[in-house]
């Protein structure tokens, strides 16, 4: 009897498991109006720019990160802790793609599970 029951409480579990995940995911128009709200635009960009002048954005555009970090391990944990927390002001990896500024610490501007639904929603376009 208690095995029967552990099997339907897992089963239950498992049908429920993709409509959680669904009810995380946000569409374009919410991503958007997160990071407006936010003041991401303030310094990113959605799309790859290139400036007048040769003059290098403050922040990379959305899309440059979606390419640098999409298939890697940890790279959603990892990005949503730069937003919350700032970026080191010494990292190069965007070296003559942007500013050399540090992002600054937002968690004042944005909730964590806002920034997660953002950064996997940037990752996965």
């Amino acid at each position: 009897m208690i095995q029967r029951t552990l099997l339907a409480g897992l089963t239950g579990l498992l049908m429920l498991t993709p409509l959680a995940a669904k009810a995380d995911t946000v569409n374009d128009e919410k991503a958007v109006k997160m990071a407006n709200v936010a003041g991401c635009f303030t310094c990113h960009s959605l799309k790859h720019k290139d400036l007048k002048n040769g003059a290098i954005p403050v922040g990379p555009a959305w899309e440059d990160v979606a390419l640098q970090y999409k298939d890697k391990p940890g790279a959603a944990d990892f990005l949503t802790r730069i937003v919350l927390e700032g970026s080191n002001p010494y990292a190069s990896h965007w070296k003559n793609k942007a500013a050399g500024i540090a992002m600054p610490p937002n968690a004042v501007a944005i909730s964590e599970g806002d920034t997660r639904q953002l950064v996997f929603w940037i990752l996965n376009h």
